[in-house]
């Protein structure tokens, strides 16, 4: 009898690079003095960040100050 077991969550950044642009996401990241999350729209990604289109702007975030990211359905 096999067992399976799940897999572990995809890392923040591989996320990122994976995801199509268009999906609709939020990425947790560090700031000065904690964290914050970006809601919106992935529509842009180099090799050293992403742009997360959210409500009220643009927000371009360096990939090493993520620390978690998903899908998210729509609003």
């Amino acid at each position: 009898m096999s067992t399976s077991t799940p897999l572990p969550p995809q890392p923040p950044r591989a996320f990122l690079a994976a995801a199509e642009l268009g999906t609709r996401v939020v990425v947790r990241y560090r700031i000065e003095g904690g964290v914050t999350d970006a809601l919106g729209e992935l529509v842009a990604r180099t090799a050293g960040e992403c742009t997360v289109r959210t409500r009220r702007a643009d927000v371009v975030i360096p990939l090493p100050l993520v620390v978690a990211a998903k899908e998210v359905p729509p609003a």
